[in-house]
């Protein structure tokens, strides 16, 4: 059987090493693309920060997008959980006066009560309590998160299972929680962008990036599918899946 030479030439760029939490290799060059939201997560934070006096930033990644935040206030720190991360972030971050912490547990988290009157949160998982412990009264909690059934097309044309651990992960379980973690909930608004995949690679790429949307993600394993994905791409131009997207602002009573 002849190899398509173009697939094989995709998956292997779809391979190379992914680090931070820059995606800017298939973003800048136009290979994936998502539909907008209504809201925008980053002109939220930036007005939030200018009246702000102290400020922890979770799951900071390689600390790209805070560090386009500034000007910061007097006290700003940063959280991160993946270790590969942590150093970088450190790089980026701390020449500007950030503190980065490495973190393992949501649950405890190495601040002090009452310490922040703002905390953002961009993509990560979090304790509604833990956060309430560290926040100062009406201080405010910025949190857009990715929700449970985020580009469940992808696992259903790999033919590969869902994680159906957070498929109830929603706008509404989380201003649930956060409500009665002592917050009022002050904004909130669910979505679901498409997002679009132009090339195979790109998808690989994204796979390689985000091992928890298919755990067990090989080329190898999914080659077929993949294969499947590459001929339908050639055919009608892209390859589109559903994300789920949604946004609380939180003021702590």
């Amino acid at each position: 059987m002849k190899k398509d030479l173009q697939f094989l030439h995709l998956i292997k760029d779809g391979s190379k090493p992914f680090s931070g939490w820059d995606f800017s290799y298939i973003t800048d060059t136009d290979r994936v693309r998502s539909d907008l939201l209504s809201w925008s997560y980053g002109s939220m934070a930036k007005q939030l920060i200018g009246s702000a006096s102290s400020m922890l930033d979770m799951g900071t990644g390689g600390g790209e997008f805070l560090s386009m935040l500034r000007p910061f206030p007097k006290a700003v720190f940063a959280t991160e959980g993946y270790k590969p991360n942590v150093e970088i972030a450190k790089k980026r971050l701390e020449p500007l006066g950030v503190k980065v912490a490495a973190i393992e547990d949501d649950h405890n988290l190495p601040f002090d009560n009452h310490q922040f009157d703002l905390i953002l949160n961009k993509h990560e998982s979090y304790s509604p309590k833990e956060v309430r412990r560290m926040m100062k009264v009406n201080g405010v909690l910025l949190t857009q998160q990715v929700g449970g059934t985020d580009c469940w097309g992808i696992n259903e044309s790999l033919e590969a299972p869902y994680n159906h651990e957070f498929e109830n992960w929603n706008v509404t379980t989380a201003k649930q929680e956060l409500e009665n973690s002592g917050f009022e909930v002050l904004f909130s608004k669910e979505e679901y962008p498409i997002q679009r995949f132009y090339d195979v690679g790109a998808l690989v790429y994204y796979l390689k990036a985000i091992p928890w949307q298919i755990p067990d993600f090989e080329v190898l394993t999914y080659e077929k599918r993949l294969l499947d994905i590459h001929k339908f791409i050639q055919t009608n131009g892209f390859f589109d899946v559903k994300q789920h997207r949604f946004v609380l602002k939180a003021r702590a009573t």
